[in-house]
């Protein structure tokens, strides 16, 4: 395959093949109205494109930073949304071959074709395993939280979501209170996701904020990060 290094190359002629064998129109139709007509679809659920990226997987060598690269953009080149899935778990299985630096393809990722399903697996798994193996990174979900675009900010409030005990708490509530306001509904959604999930930690700590900030936080987040207390 021009354009890309060997293992790449595999990976993605036998992605090709066994999307091209394995095509349901009419379950890309439903799947594709459920996601409100965002992307086309192979037509694939998800029990069978977890089979078939253990069969694609297969054997492969253990990929660099650089073959982690042409696959994730390959992948999102393509037009069928279960690419893009494929390469979400790819990267989170080798996340460490990432250099610090490929969280600026992350970014790429994020912000094309963006929709929660893609930006969440990035932000809850990769994204988050990326900054543990860099800390330096941190630096940059700063960033990202102050960023304008809402899918940036999302990924930097739900990056710490797994983190549990190693969660750092003030970094938490300062990017929530920071988007307490925020008008979309995903930013609103993902300050309910991560303070729920918090709570499960310290649940204490996530009443203090709540109560502190419930003139700011919208109804959701609220809704969301009260659920189980």
């Amino acid at each position: 395959m021009p354009g890309v290094g060997d293992l790449a190359s595999t990976l993605l002629e036998r992605l090709d093949d066994r999307f091209a064998a394995s095509r349901d129109p009419e379950r890309a139709a439903a799947m594709r109205a459920y996601m409100r007509d965002q992307f086309p679809y192979a037509g694939l659920p998800a029990p069978a494109l977890r089979k078939l990226q253990r069969e694609v997987f297969a054997g492969l060598s253990t990929p660099s930073d650089a073959d982690l690269r042409e696959i994730a953009l390959a992948c999102w080149s393509r037009d069928e949304r279960e690419y893009q899935y494929v390469a979400c778990d790819y990267l989170r299985k080798h996340v460490r071959a990432a250099d610090a630096s490929f969280l600026d393809v992350t970014r790429t990722l994020i912000t094309t074709k963006p929709w929660w399903d893609t930006v969440d697996a990035l932000a809850t798994r990769f994204v988050g395993d990326l900054v543990r193996c860099h800390p330096s990174l941190v630096a940059t979900m700063d960033a990202w939280s102050a960023e304008s675009d809402m899918w940036l900010i999302r990924s930097a409030i739900l990056h710490q979501l797994h983190y549990g005990t190693a969660t750092d708490t003030a970094r938490l509530f300062e990017y929530c209170a920071r988007h307490a306001s925020h008008r979309d509904f995903f930013v609103r959604k993902a300050i309910g996701w991560a303070l729920r999930q918090y709570a499960r930690t310290d649940p204490s700590a996530v009443r203090e904020f709540v109560a502190a900030n419930a003139s700011r936080l919208s109804p959701l987040s609220v809704r969301e990060a009260t659920k189980h207390l």
